[in-house]
This record gives structure tokens, sequence and C-alpha cells, in this order.
């Protein structure tokens, strides 16, 4: 079985990602996302757009089961983040597993 935390920890490390609402949004409308971590319990509407946008582009989105402090942990940041774009995965395998929705 995949384990998400450990592939997006080896994203953030050895790829390239951009954090937060407004860097995923312009990494998806830059046609530069590969694919979108988003927190389950994060802002609605918010979460909502980058759903939204992500299905127009056709960029796979992955629901992320904790919340927002969670996704900031797993990603070794010391704050919360809604949402992580992935660039380039690098070592990882995110882009090519399927994660439990």
């Amino acid at each position: 079985m995949p384990d998400l935390n450990n592939d997006l920890r080896l994203a953030v490390e050895t790829g390239s990602v951009a954090f937060g609402v407004k860097e995923t949004m312009r990494a998806i409308t830059a046609d530069k996302a590969k694919s979108v971590v988003i927190s389950a319990k994060g802002k609605g509407t918010t979460l909502l757009d980058i759903i939204h946008l992500c299905n127009i582009a056709g960029i796979k989105v992955i629901k992320f089961k904790g919340n927002s402090m969670e996704l900031g942990a797993v990603c070794g940041r010391p704050h919360s983040i809604s949402s992580v774009a992935i660039i380039d995965a690098g070592t990882s395998k995110i882009l090519e597993e399927n994660y439990e929705q």
C-alpha cells in the first residue's frame, strides 16, 4: 500500500514543490503543477477553487487525510499548509501511486 506521507516528504526533499494556496494556484495556472495535495480539513471555498482549477487543467488532486498543521509537519515545515503543488516529484513515486481518497 502506498504511503502518502513518505512520498510527499521525499518529493519535498528531492523534487520541486510549491507550498500554500497562492503558490499552488500560480503553479496550476502556469501549467507547472503535475499533482496537487490538499489538506482534507482546510478552508472550504479556497480548496474548492483549487480542485476546480485542477479539474479544468486535468491535474490529479490528492486529499491528505489530516489537517493543515499535519500537512505542514509532513512537509518539514513548522506551520500549517493547506495545499502543496508537486512540480517535480524527484525520487518520489507520488505522481505514479493511487492513494485512498
